[in-house]
């Protein structure tokens, strides 16, 4: 038994919905009422822009990712190089890395798994964690690369030899 104000569709059971709001008909040609509420079962998401494949559909599966690839295998070997001992190049190369990412989102169309969310939030996160982690590499004691005068007074905690 059907409510007022609702309507019964296989498998969503009954929701209410605006009275006066009619959509394109089914397939069946019944016109459908919408709704302004969010559906309890998200149907499917929209990919991000850029998401494509960055090759061909009959390329193998590498070959189709390869930007993601790329940004992992520096990072990976950044990873490596740290374990190594050679710690301000490893953590440089993983910052680089990060920057690589940012510049293939923004210059190349498709970018496969390395797209996320939008091309601009990418490039943000990427660039900004890349930034980050080099200047933080480049700042590390002892002997530091880069000294910046106001962290002195902001770390004046920490322990110098």
């Amino acid at each position: 038994m059907r409510e007022k104000g609702t309507e019964e569709r296989p498998g969503s059971g009954a929701e209410p919905t605006v009275p006066d709001a009619i959509s394109a008909p089914d397939a069946d040609g019944t016109p459908r009422r919408t709704t302004r509420r969010f559906p309890r079962i998200t149907r499917d998401t929209a990919r991000p822009e850029g998401g494509g494949r960055a090759a061909p559909r009959g390329a193998p599966a590498p070959a189709r990712q390869w930007p993601i690839l790329a940004v992992l295998g520096v990072v990976g070997l950044g990873l490596l190089l740290t374990a190594l001992d050679a710690f301000r190049f490893g953590t440089i190369l993983i910052g680089v890395a990060l920057l690589g990412g940012a510049v293939m989102r923004w210059m190349l169309p498709d970018v496969g798994m390395l797209a996320v969310r939008s091309r601009f939030t990418d490039m943000v996160t990427y660039g900004a964690l890349g930034i980050a982690i080099v200047l933080l590499a480049m700042m590390a004691q002892p002997k530091p690369w880069l000294e910046i005068p106001f962290l002195d007074d902001t770390l004046h905690f920490t322990v110098r030899t």
